[in-house]
């Protein structure tokens, strides 16, 4: 999955526990009618993606979503969701890139066939 937007938030790599885990936050704003602020956490070795990247830049962000259950020290069972960033591409650069690009021509339309008979048909096994 991707999500496409503009970066409001990056925040420190934290590290947590003896092992070393590491973490980064990303807020992602999307650009589109009502506009969501979307947290991206990026773990370990991908902290470093977000080392070129700062706040105002329009980038998309490949993403998994992980879930995961936890039982509480009462026995309760509770549910939490994450959202993993995997990759991140600068989507500036790419439309500036593309400005050198000639133009597409547009495709020609054609017009629908009128004289088709329902009897006619073809004998194709498929």
């Amino acid at each position: 999955m991707e999500i496409q937007g503009r970066i409001k938030m990056i925040d420190e790599t934290k590290t947590y526990g003896n092992n070393g885990f590491r973490k980064r936050e990303i807020v992602i704003t999307t650009e589109e009618q009502y506009p969501q602020h979307i947290m991206v956490e990026f773990v370990q070795d991908k902290t470093d993606l977000l080392n070129s990247y700062q706040v105002g830049q329009m980038v998309k962000v490949s993403i998994n979503l992980r879930g995961r259950e936890w039982t509480n020290p009462q026995g309760e069972v509770k549910y939490f969701n994450s959202i993993q960033g995997w990759r991140i591409e600068n989507l500036e650069n790419a439309q500036q890139d593309n400005s050198n690009m000639p133009p597409v021509p547009p495709m020609e339309a054609f017009e629908p066939a009128d004289d088709l008979q329902e009897e006619d048909h073809d004998d194709l096994p498929f």
